[in-house]
């Protein structure tokens, strides 16, 4: 456990900025592991394995080349974003440990608000009924984690047709909203953050 560990929630930020916090953050002397909840404005991300040729049309939403891993995904007001700066080599944990425990969180939270979920061989994420509900893409440098998931909860989801979601042709998403009405924003980061808390 990381008696360190702390949560801060920044709301909707720029991704571009977001992403030079991330990178100076895991490289400061007084490292602190901390997790960051936050959404961004509308923004394609390409990650390290990304095809641009799975973007099929962006229209007017920008495009980043991002250094996390995986695909191709989207990013929006609506979707709450959870970042991972982690000292994993304390942790003890190698890339596909951090991977299957993040997934695995995802899992418990969606059990909560009775929401059933399963994974995909070969396709990191989290689904509900083959729908993509959840994203993956992280980085590890030096010891450190950063990046992290994106979790549809209450948002436009049409942009996921301009692209291949992850590479993978056709595949559907859906939303947290869409499955439990009940839960407020608030409520949801409040989950996360207690759940997170008995994880690391």
């Amino acid at each position: 456990m990381l008696e360190d560990l702390t949560f801060k929630s920044f709301g909707l930020v720029n991704y571009h900025e977001t992403m030079d916090l991330m990178r100076s953050h895991i490289k400061e002397k007084d490292f602190s592991n901390e997790i960051w909840l936050l959404e961004h404005p509308p923004i394609f991300t390409l990650g390290t394995a990304a095809d641009k040729k799975h973007i099929l049309n962006a229209k007017d939403i920008p495009i980043v080349q991002s250094d996390r891993g995986g695909e191709v995904t989207y990013h929006g007001p609506g979707q709450l974003v959870i970042y991972f700066l982690l000292d994993v080599k304390k942790l003890e944990f190698g890339p596909n440990k951090l991977v299957s425990t993040i997934q695995s969180f995802v899992k418990e939270l969606l059990d909560e608000l009775l929401i059933e979920c399963n994974f995909i061989e070969g396709a990191p994420g989290v689904y509900v009924d083959k729908k993509k509900i959840a994203s993956i893409g992280l980085r590890i440098s030096k010891g450190k984690s950063y990046h992290g998931i994106s979790l549809n909860f209450d948002m436009d989801l049409s942009p996921f047709k301009q692209i291949n979601p992850c590479g993978y042709e056709g595949l559907e998403v859906t939303q947290i909203k869409d499955l439990n009405k009940d839960i407020s924003k608030l409520q949801l980061e409040k989950l996360v953050i207690d759940l997170l808390r008995k994880i690391f």
